[in-house]
């Protein structure tokens, strides 16, 4: 059974910084890509970031490109996502997901991200 659980949300200010975890199981981690979408109050679900099975190739929706990192470590089954210069449109709860993209993957529960001052 695949379960993602994620953690590492909260209350940040603008221009802080949150580092999202996602601890992966009940499937080969190593052999997916996995990636985060999000979905903020009232608006539809997007597509966020994604990586490669082996970590080599991230991907990221131009909303955030320069602003968040994506990684994993296999060896944990865990994937991350780092969030610097947070702005109050980043509040969204996020989610982890396996595979590239969302439609029709299996994701987890999601972790809330508030913006705010």
């Amino acid at each position: 059974q695949v379960q993602l659980v994620e953690s590492g949300g909260g209350l940040a200010q603008p221009g802080g910084s949150l580092r999202l975890s996602c601890a992966a199981s009940g499937f080969t981690f190593s052999n997916y890509a996995m990636s985060w979408a999000r979905q903020a109050p009232g608006k539809g679900l997007e597509w966020v970031s994604g990586i490669s099975s082996a970590g080599i190739d991230t991907y990221y929706a131009d909303s955030v490109k320069g602003q968040f990192t994506i990684s994993r470590d296999n060896a944990k089954n865990t994937v991350y996502l780092q969030m610097n210069s947070l702005k109050p449109e980043d509040t969204a709860l996020y989610y982890c997901v396996k595979g590239y993209t969302p439609w029709g993957n299996i994701r987890g529960g999601g972790t809330q991200v508030t913006v705010s001052s």
